[in-house]
């Protein structure tokens, strides 16, 4: 029979690791290719056999692997289906290698699939396009041993376009207006292909053939859209935006200073940066910089043996920090305004964590923003980091010096939407018309949605807009991704691999999970959009697969308020393949300023009315054992601090808003204490906003928070001092416990009049009590609670928060509390949390 090669690639996007010596392979010691054909080469549906694929440096430097199959040429116009395993260099075996689902909301089995047509087609698959879209190196020979250079290749999505092209803009300005004034040179001619990508070619545009030439070089996508009008793009995949103002140069009221520092990011030039190079030393004043460092020696003093960084969702404890919020009292010389923090500023705050003893600082959304002071809750660009919040290079220095301090660094992502003003970005890209928006997800047809009369999110002010009906909303502030576009997905994906091989991010918080895969719902009439929801879920499950392909290690996180188990189950068992999920219940019921819900517990803010009426502890302790079911709790989060209705900071909440001054004081701190003490301890993943740990009580609102920052230093110098004290020793003490790192707990005690709670921790022989209590009296004469499970004998007092060194009374428990027949009574003091040890003698 005649036989018909076919070749396949398996890209993974992945540079070799020059670390690791003569063994230079990134992911896999071996893969295998597997598809619906026999030994012989021809069709069979099931049993593939492996064929072994032999590992190559693609063009763009990244590693891959190859092989080639002859299949007979009478099965020419037949449908193949082909997949990868590989083994992996930590040591696992033969695990899914391809984790794209196929494209069919019914089934979520992995495999690429083609049609059989001409000798040496090539099927290729992609694992991220960190390295196939945007703008970088490429190689003509083999990039392991060619010597003359690389080029550099752009490459743009752009399916429905008529012509796009590749202008540079000028270093000073950073920016290209939309009649094109702004453009250095001619235009550079980019190529086509099946999949709707536009690159350049070195054998076309000579000027590409030296990548070296065009570093920090400003550029745009000159896009001639479907129906012949021209439009000026940025690079999706850029990796840095020039601007880092906020300014709109385009806006006819515009006060543009005609310098990239005052121009928004999101609207100016994209800009060719090389990944394989990092700044030596960065000068926020200088750019472009000239002095560089290889990642292998910027990377070899990133951990110190003696501060091991966590690598486990359960060890950490997560410090919330908002980077633009930080660098009090800073204003900017241009304007007399407050200056947004940077991350050099978050820098200069790790010893500060350090003495706190937190483990993980988890920042709010880095990717670029629109402007330059914003929660960043709304990105464009995903590869980037916010120019303004200090850019790519400060990121990797923040990353190394929490490392080196045995932190890790988790990051914020949005997937769920992008930025609002995204008419350079994502909106419209290559077609005016709906149905080619390809970013967005879009049902029916424009003439479908003539007559509704809703409002519409993008491009048409605040009237209706005809044809908007058919975008999806998913109560964030934009219409959904398109999340049956794999390049939409890949955006996404590379992102995060970026992040985590190139910054050594130790993991993400993925926003709203919800509105990826429950809430979606038709723009015109609010109908459930089951598409969407589908997709959603299979774009979040490749997303985990592949990042536990990078790295087994990862920790992900999800805001997710579905309650559905398949959150927190593995992919390779039907779940979406988060480690744990935010548990906005559990802060609805601990403190409760923030919702009107009655069947929620709302300890804090019932206690701060005053009076000694009951409080729900029953109803809080169902939330505090669910919290053990691969949870993140917290006792403030960036969401409750001011901004969501009728929130406010920890201790305004305390008192109801009372003046922090004298007693009311220090029963807002006592109040404090307990709730803090109650999150840290409890069985999930704890986690705090900035400046609880010191009693900020400034709101903290999307839109004014520049005018709101505190001084932390001088709060934990003055009057935050207790509150900082009681945190180190609240933190110190789960660190130092297998049972308070647990997720078990045994709901011992929960009394509604007497404001008092108790619950059981243990791991092994190692036993913890916590005994808390919001009763505005103690209980001097011990306060006794039953429990089977606990063990006879001494229990010492290893925290209680009403002693002196916290600004309590030091009502307590000096000597060991015995417990007898599962009964023990120590002693309360009034709004305090008392925490026992077992077995253990005094230090």
């Amino acid at each position: 029979m005649a036989l018909i090669p076919v070749h396949f690639e398996y890209r993974t996007g992945l540079r070799p690791d020059e670390a690791t010596g003569q063994d230079r392979r990134v992911l896999f010691s071996a893969v295998r290719l597997l598809g619906s054909w026999d030994a012989a080469g021809r069709y069979r549906d099931s049993d593939w056999s492996p064929v072994t694929m032999t590992r190559f440096v693609a063009d763009d430097g990244g590693e891959a692997w190859r092989a080639t199959v002859a299949l007979d040429d009478a099965d020419r116009g037949r449908a193949f289906r082909w997949t990868v395993r590989g083994d992996p260099k930590d040591g696992r075996i033969d695990v899914p290698a391809l984790p794209t689902e196929v494209r069919d909301t019914r089934r979520s089995v992995r495999y690429r699939e083609f049609t059989l047509w001409r000798a040496d087609q090539i099927e290729r698959y992609h694992l991220t396009a960190m390295r196939r879209l945007g703008a970088n190196k490429v190689y003509t020979g083999d990039p392991e041993t060619d010597n003359s250079g690389p080029g550099i290749r752009f490459a743009c999505w752009a399916p429905n376009a008529r012509c796009v092209e590749v202008v540079r803009g000028h270093r000073d300005s950073g920016y290209i207006h939309a009649d094109g004034r702004g453009i250095d040179g001619r235009p550079y001619r980019m190529v086509r292909d099946c999949d709707g990508m536009w690159t350049t070619d070195s054998s076309i545009e000579p000027d590409m053939a030296d990548f070296a030439a065009w570093r920090h070089v400003p550029y745009m996508f000159r896009v001639t859209r479907k129906d012949g009008s021209v439009r000026y793009r940025t690079d999706l995949f850029s990796r840095c935006q020039i601007g880092r103002g906020s300014k709109n140069p385009d806006d006819p009221v515009s006060t543009w200073d005609g310098t990239r520092d005052d121009v928004d990011g999101t609207l100016s030039c994209s800009v060719v940066v090389d990944p394989e190079q990092i700044v030596a030393q960065f000068d926020e004043g200088v750019w472009p910089e000239t002095d560089w460092t290889k990642p292998t020696e910027f990377w070899a003093s990133e951990f110190d043996p003696d501060r091991p960084v966590p690598s486990r969702v359960e060890d950490l404890v997560i410090y919330e920090m908002h980077v633009a919020a930080l660098g009090f009292g800073r204003l900017d010389p241009r304007t007399g305004e407050p200056d947004p923090g940077t991350l050099k500023d978050a820098i200069d705050r790790l010893e500060y964590l350090v003495d706190l003893g937190i483990t993980c600082i988890e920042l709010l959304p880095m990717n670029e923003y629109e402007g330059n002071a914003a929660w960043g809750y709304g990105s464009s660009h995903f590869l980037a980091i916010e120019f303004a919040g200090g850019g790519r290079d400060q990121m990797k220095y923040f990353v190394r010096e929490c490392h080196r301090r045995g932190i890790a660094v988790i990051l914020d992502v949005v997937y769920n939407h992008y930025i609002h003003e995204a008419e350079r970005a994502q909106w419209v890209y290559d077609s005016p018309d709906h149905l080619d928006n390809i970013w967005y997800w879009y049902e029916g047809r424009p003439e479908d949605y003539v007559d509704y009369q809703r409002v519409a999110l993008y491009g048409e002010g605040d009237r209706p807009a005809s044809g908007h009906g058919g975008y999806i909303d998913n109560l964030s502030t934009g219409y959904a991704p398109r999340f049956h576009e794999e390049t939409v997905r890949q955006l996404f994906i590379s992102s995060a691999a970026m992040l985590v091989t190139e910054f050594h991010i130790d993991g993400f918080r993925v926003d709203q999970t919800t509105s990826i895969h429950a809430y979606p719902v038709l723009h015109a009439n609010g109908r459930p959009a089951d598409g969407a929801k589908a997709f959603g879920v299979k774009f979040l499950r490749e997303w985990c697969a592949t990042l536990r392909l990078i790295r087994p290690s990862v920790m992900l996180m999800a805001e997710d308020h579905s309650g559905w188990a398949a959150v927190t189950e593995p992919v390779d068992q039907g779940g979406l393949g988060f480690d744990a999920a935010w548990y906005a219940d559990f802060y609805h019921h601990l403190i409760g300023d923030g919702t009107t819900d009655q069947s929620k517990a709302r300890l804090l803010h019932t206690a701060g009315l005053g009076g000694d009426g009951p409080l729900a502890m029953g109803a809080f302790a169902g939330a505090l054992s669910a919290a053990a079911t691969g949870c993140v709790v917290y006792h403030e989060s960036h969401d409750e601090a001011g901004n969501g209705e009728g929130t406010a900071r920890t201790i305004v909440t305390a008192v109801n808003h009372a003046p922090l001054v004298g007693e009311t004081r220090r029963w807002a701190e006592a109040r404090c204490r307990v709730v803090a003490a109650v999150s840290i301890l409890s069985p999930g993943t704890p986690m705090f906003f900035m400046g609880e740990e010191v009693g900020a009580a400034q709101p903290y609102r999307y839109d004014d928070f520049l005018w709101h920052r505190e001084d932390l230093d001088s709060l934990r110098a003055g009057v935050g001092k207790n509150l900082f004290t009681f945190h180190q020793a609240l933190i110190r003490l789960r660190r130092e416990s297998d049972a308070l790192r647990s997720r078990t707990i045994d709901l011992v005690h929960a009394h509604d009049a007497n404001r008092v709670i108790a619950f059981r921790r243990w791991a092994g022989n190692d036993q913890g009590l916590v005994l808390a209590s919001l009763n505005n009296r103690p209980f001097p004469n011990g306060y006794t609670v039953h429990s089977a499970g606990l063990p006879d004998g001494p229990w010492r007092e290893a925290l209680n928060s009403d002693a002196a060194p916290f600004g309590g009374a030091g009502i307590g428990n000096a000597a060991p509390v015995t417990a007898s027949g599962g009964a023990i009574s120590p002693i309360l003091p009034a709004c305090g949390v008392v925490v026992l040890r077992w077995g253990e003698t005094d230090p």
